[in-house]
């Protein structure tokens, strides 16, 4: 079931319009991916399509590392230059002593307020919604977890710095959090996704290659397997049935596989595994 790509994608589009535009290629309608990008970022996406869709909520990553360049000196409304600038004023760069000092207090467990440019619902309206409307809202609370955090480069205008960070983290939100902490104005000018989990940027495809057919397809199962407990059963008259089954594993969830594909997820209960979804 080779029916799993790596996408580089492009500044510039959503999320959304790269599943859009590999349709085509595909020839498929079931196609999805497992983590959104904004349209100003590139980078990393793991994109799913016909029967491996159905692993979709299995893959979705709780380790995700981006490249984030920014711009001191102007803010805007949506915390990145994409934005309308609601400040300008000049800032002196901190020094790398201290960049690297703030930078370091921006790990472990945060909590972090979602940003109003954001999807997530309030009163069953997107936050959006309420800047479109120059509504006001209370902004919710997240708890995330920021593993690590590295100071790249110092530029006459700004810094750059990679993060290894929990899903759900919005890094214009870290980065407006680690500009109030130095003092400062700014706005993030670049943003890159280098890996989600084991897949790297540099295992990607670029849109363009893929729309012209050149591209690499991945297997599912080996996606599966690096992030559970692999079984092999010869007999999957009971797991294509959806019966509980006893193993002898002591992993919470498990992948069932014939030896060549993913078959199903199984979680652990009461001492047996049962069926959560069925891949085949």
């Amino acid at each position: 079931m080779n029916n799993v790509l790596f996408v580089d994608k492009p500044a510039g589009i959503s999320s959304f319009d790269v599943c859009f535009k590999l349709r085509k290629v595909l020839h498929t309608k079931k196609i999805g991916h497992t983590g959104t990008l904004d349209p100003g970022a590139t980078g990393v996406m793991v994109v799913l399509y016909d029967k491996a869709t159905k692993a979709n909520q299995f893959l979705v990553s709780d380790c995700k590392e981006y490249r984030t360049r920014v711009l001191l000196g102007i803010s805007t409304d949506t915390l990145d230059t994409d934005g309308k600038i609601i400040e300008e004023r000049e800032c002196v760069l901190p020094e790398k002593k201290t960049l690297e000092a703030v930078l370091s207090r921006f790990t472990g467990d945060l909590k972090q307020e979602v940003p109003i440019t954001s999807a997530v619902k309030v009163n069953g309206e997107r936050l959006y919604r309420y800047q479109q409307k120059n509504l006001e809202v209370e902004l919710p609370v997240r708890d995330i977890h920021v593993y690590s955090i590295s100071l790249n480069d110092i530029y006459q205008d700004g810094f750059s710095f990679t993060c290894k960070v929990s899903s759900g983290t919005y890094i214009r939100a870290l980065v407006r959090d680690i500009l109030k902490e130095l003092n400062v104005i700014g706005t993030v000018s670049q943003l890159r996704r280098t890996a989600i989990d084991n897949v790297r940027v540099e295992d990607c495809d670029t849109l363009e290659n893929i729309l012209q057919g050149s591209y690499r397809s991945h297997d599912l199962l080996e996606l599966l397997s690096s992030r559970y407990e692999t079984v092999i059963l010869d007999d999957l008259d009971d797991v294509k049935n959806g019966k509980p089954i006893k193993l002898d594993s002591g992993s919470d969830r498990i992948l069932v596989s014939d030896g060549k594909e993913a078959v199903a997820i199984y979680q652990k209960q009461d001492g047996l595994y049962r069926c959560v979804r069925g891949l085949w």
